[in-house]
């Protein structure tokens, strides 16, 4: 069976349209269904059209360009570089199916409650290749408790170069803890969100230690995943 081969100008004008399919279904209350509108509109709440609101206007341009100087409905009068092709194909797979913060976040949680003994949380810090851990209190997380919270705590009770961990619990370490800034989001937020979030807290002057994602993004939900800037330079 012969393979038709499907020329550059065809493929940009069918990832226009995916694309363009994708920002109607994500951006609402917007009068008509025209492009730019959509993407300028869309900007304002969706970080993942933010991230590729410049390239989205340049593809608009573009495909006036080729396909309303159509000189006939299978021939166009121009054709864009395979570089800008596989470019907008990119985008249009990423809003089609964005990548959501809980599949690069670090998964499943090891999380504490206020009254777990430390000991428990020691061992994780052996077992684990991360060194924070959330901390709930009556179902809400009321923090973050570190390695360097534990060692702070140590250095002041040690007697006689030991140290009875038996009856120690987080209750007792988590005062040593510096004040960390947490936030909260949904599983269904992408990693452009996430990603913003980390941005602005740094525009403000602030450290923002972790996201937190639970299913409604909630302060009293069970934790699904957590990401820390670290995870963020890795994907990067």
């Amino acid at each position: 069976m012969e393979t038709v081969e499907i020329d550059l100008s065809e493929r940009f004008e069918i990832a226009f349209n995916r694309i363009h399919k994708a920002l109607s279904k994500m951006v609402r209350n917007v009068q008509g269904n025209i492009f730019s509108q959509l993407v300028a509109h869309g900007a304002k709440r969706h970080a993942i059209i933010r991230s590729y609101k410049d390239e989205l206007f340049q593809f608009a341009k573009l495909r006036n360009a080729i396909v309303h100087e159509k000189l006939r409905a299978d021939f166009y009068i121009a054709e864009p570089h395979e570089d800008v092709v596989q470019r907008i194909e990119e985008i249009a797979e990423l809003l089609e199916k964005p990548v959501t913060a809980l599949s690069i976040s670090s998964n499943p949680v090891v999380y504490f409650n206020y009254h777990s003994s430390i000991r428990d949380v020691i061992l994780a810090i052996h077992n684990n290749p991360y060194t924070k851990f959330p901390v709930y209190k009556e179902g809400s997380c009321i923090g973050i408790l570190t390695s360097g919270a534990i060692l702070r705590w140590m250095a002041e009770n040690l007697s006689q170069d030991s140290i009875n961990l038996t009856d120690i619990r987080v209750s007792d370490v988590i005062s040593y803890e510096t004040k960390h800034l947490i936030d909260f989001v949904d599983e269904n937020k992408d990693i452009f969100a996430v990603e913003e979030l980390f941005e602005k807290r740094h525009a403000h002057g602030k450290k923002l230690e972790a996201i937190i994602i639970t299913e409604n993004g909630q302060i009293n939900e069970k934790p699904l995943g957590i990401i820390t800037s670290w995870d963020l330079i890795e994907i990067d």
